[in-house]
């Protein structure tokens, strides 16, 4: 996954005098799809910053504007402040808000012209070397498919839930600074985790530093407690029931 995105993110802005040599067209844009959760806007960020190129973000629900004329502005505006900023990254979250189907029979007028608006940016950008247009949803069904062509969102990039190795990575993010039991093992912790997602484990790590509180909490009355924060610490115990309260989303 990281290869392709590399492949059609950073070589492009980086290589340009390689590609301009066989007279290849790199991608134009990149469409992250996965479930809710998987890290797809971090990954996003995280491949522009190794490009080392401007990173320009806006959320499809942002675009909606009920005034007539107003979306298509911004979004002509986003891809113009683009162009002054190249190289650069445009980057769309849910792209799915603003650019469903637009014969599905549920679509507004306002998406109908955004998804038209899409479409002439994205084929203005496909001359432009120095702009890279990426894009993520959890549906990438509902997207108009005119956008999903070669030349558009050509390149396809499922973002899974996280592996186990990428899960014990994940939890090293998360506690780190946190007070942890010697009989906690991040590694059984990882294992047990199957089907979370990367906002899952967050929120398993934000149950048990909860639970962690709570126990503190509960041996002083009122605020003779915060004079014992030095005696919070994460117990096996703690993960333990915070796995059993926070479900996997997949």
């Amino acid at each position: 996954m990281k290869e392709t995105l590399e492949r059609a993110v950073t070589w492009p802005l980086t290589y340009g005098p390689l590609f301009d040599a066989v007279e290849a067209s790199p991608p134009t844009g990149i469409l992250l799809h996965g479930p809710p959760g998987t890290g797809k806007t971090l990954l996003a960020r995280a491949i522009a910053g190794e490009s080392g190129v401007n990173f320009l973000q806006v959320a499809g629900p942002e675009l909606l504007d009920r005034y007539v004329g107003e979306s298509e502005k911004a979004v002509r505006e986003l891809f113009e402040r683009a162009r002054q900023a190249a190289p650069a990254v445009v980057f769309f979250d849910e792209i799915d808000a603003v650019a469903t189907a637009r014969d599905g029979g549920n679509d507004s007028e306002v998406g109908q012209r955004v998804v038209s608006q899409l479409l002439t940016e994205l084929d203005r950008a496909a001359d432009n070397p120095n702009l890279v247009v990426l894009a993520a949803t959890n549906r990438k069904e509902a997207i108009d498919p005119a956008l999903l062509r070669p030349g558009r969102f050509e390149t396809h990039v499922h973002v899974p839930a996280p592996g186990e190795d990428a899960r014990r990575a994940i939890l090293s993010v998360h506690v780190a600074g946190k007070p942890l039991g010697d009989d906690v093992d991040l590694d059984a912790v990882a294992a047990a985790m199957a089907g979370y997602t990367g906002a899952d484990v967050a929120a398993v790590v934000r149950e048990a530093t909860l639970l962690a509180v709570e126990d503190v909490a509960n041996r002083y009355e009122g605020e003779e407690a915060n004079e014992h924060a030095d005696e919070i610490l994460l117990t096996a115990s703690h993960f333990e029931r915070a796995l059993e309260a926070v479900a996997p989303s997949i």
